[in-house]
């Protein structure tokens, strides 16, 4: 029964030479397809070209569009690098602006705290202090804002809004 299906869509080609065969297999082991799927690919693709369906579009022409769309999202993925890397480093300034006022002794003024590190200690659990730079985004070899974050804490701490424990630093203003 299966063997009967089978020969039902079976149909022999007979090429006009063994040069045009060898092309064809060639053509159909570059595009790692069996040759039948490749010959009936390309009958279907002149079929529909030939009835001028509008939405179909022929396979190099896919490839080629795919393509296309490749080199979009490798540009698109270099761009997005070059980004990153600006904004962090425009990060790492705007830090070390804001941390200026908690590095300086004889400061006089009014200083602005980090928001970020209120509203990570307002969360009402223990941070850990590694854990609370590496929320804040700031490497713990960058001393100054180590010690600027620190001071913050420290400040914090001094007017009862924040507790050191054990564990870490734990919000306790309001």
């Amino acid at each position: 029964m299966a063997r009967e299906a089978i020969k039902d869509r079976l149909v022999y080609v007979y090429l006009p030479s063994v040069k045009l065969l060898t092309d064809w297999k060639a053509r159909a082991a570059k595009s790692k397809v069996p040759i039948s799927k490749y010959v009936l690919e390309h009958v279907l693709n002149s079929i529909r070209q030939e009835e001028g369906e509008e939405d179909y579009k022929p396979r190099a022409k896919l490839i080629e569009e795919l393509r296309a769309k490749d080199e979009t999202i490798e540009r698109l993925t270099r761009d997005n690098e070059v980004h990153k890397l600006a904004l962090e480093r425009v990060e790492t300034e705007l830090r070390r602006y804001r941390a200026e006022p908690f590095l300086e002794t004889n400061f006089r003024g009014v200083r602005k705290y980090d928001r970020k590190l209120i509203d990570l200690l307002r969360q009402g659990r223990e941070i850990e202090s590694d854990h609370l730079l590496r929320m804040l985004g700031i490497n713990p070899k960058e001393a100054d804002l180590v010690k600027a974050v620190s001071n913050q804490l420290e400040n914090l701490e001094a007017y009862g809004l924040v507790v050191k424990t054990r564990r870490g630093w734990k919000w306790t203003g309001e």
